[in-house]
């Protein structure tokens, strides 16, 4: 049994909004749940609502809360990139108010992961980060990977033929976007600040446990699952035992099934009560 309140608290003078998820014999390990913007507290069809309650049944306290400018909390809006002063104050609150909780695990969907692994390593209450769908976008990343997962499926497919053989797939705007596509795949990646390499030094730094779960059909899971297989450190970071991968096959990026999200709950919680 776990029973909810509602939170208030300051942020950088703006208050702030969150639900307590208390099971009545709560672990000392409790879960933050970071959104993914533009996104308040329950989520897609519910799914941090349910997420919470699922965990809180197994006896893990969790908090969800809107970040400045989102939701019911006060300020302007703001990307995952200025979120950090929510997230200290949001822990904060956790920890005063779950007097027993001795550590805590960021959960963190989409750019709400990424923001996650920016804060993570600066404080040593975070000793779990669970990643789903992180976000790591770039111009060329994008571009190859919509190629890859996109353009080779259709061309595979007979129904693509079927309509080009019939006049209705406008050809001409499909083939200047593939081209457009190709030449942004086939430039270098010079931007020394680039998001996926910015992810690596934070995950680098951040000493915790980490699990990230990707969605099979979703693309920007697909650019995440590139990176390892395109660089070496990369490769060493995601092989190193402190990390565990699990990929939902069909999943869309929200995880909109039931029995996706339930996979993800309880991919959660196994995790989170195993260490």
């Amino acid at each position: 049994m776990a029973h909810e309140r509602v939170l208030r608290f300051l942020c950088q003078g703006c208050w702030l909004i969150g639900i307590l998820h208390v099971p009545d014999e709560p672990l000392t390990r409790g879960v933050l749940i970071v959104t993914g913007g533009p996104q308040y507290r329950i989520g897609s069809h519910r799914q941090f609502v349910l997420l919470a309650r699922h965990l809180a049944a197994h006896h893990v306290p969790v908090m969800r809360f809107d970040y400045r400018g989102m939701g019911d909390s006060e300020g302007d809006m703001r990307d995952f990139e200025s979120i950090q002063d929510d997230l200290e104050a949001a822990i904060g609150e956790f920890f005063a108010t779950m007097s027993g909780m001795q550590e805590v695990v960021l959960w963190g969907l989409c750019d709400g992961a990424t923001a996650a692994a920016f804060h993570a390593w600066s404080d040593p209450r975070i000793t779990g980060l669970v990643l789903a769908n992180p976000w790591v976008r770039t111009e060329q990343g994008e571009a190859r990977t919509t190629l890859r997962h996109y353009y080779l499926r259709r061309v595979r497919d007979p129904e693509f033929w079927r309509k080009l053989a019939r006049g209705r797939f406008g050809l001409i705007p499909a083939l200047r976007s593939l081209r457009q596509l190709a030449v942004a795949a086939s430039q270098p990646a010079t931007q020394v600040e680039a998001l996926p390499e910015r992810l690596f030094q934070a995950l680098q730094r951040y000493r915790g446990r980490i699990l990230i779960i990707l969605s099979g059909a979703d693309l920007g899971a697909r650019e995440f699952m590139a990176l390892p297989l395109q660089h070496a450190h990369w490769r060493a970071l995601l092989g190193a035992r402190r990390v565990q991968q699990a990929v939902i096959e069909d999943a869309n990026h929200t995880f909109a099934r039931q029995t996706w999200r339930d996979e993800v709950a309880d991919l959660c919680t196994r995790w989170i009560r195993a260490w």
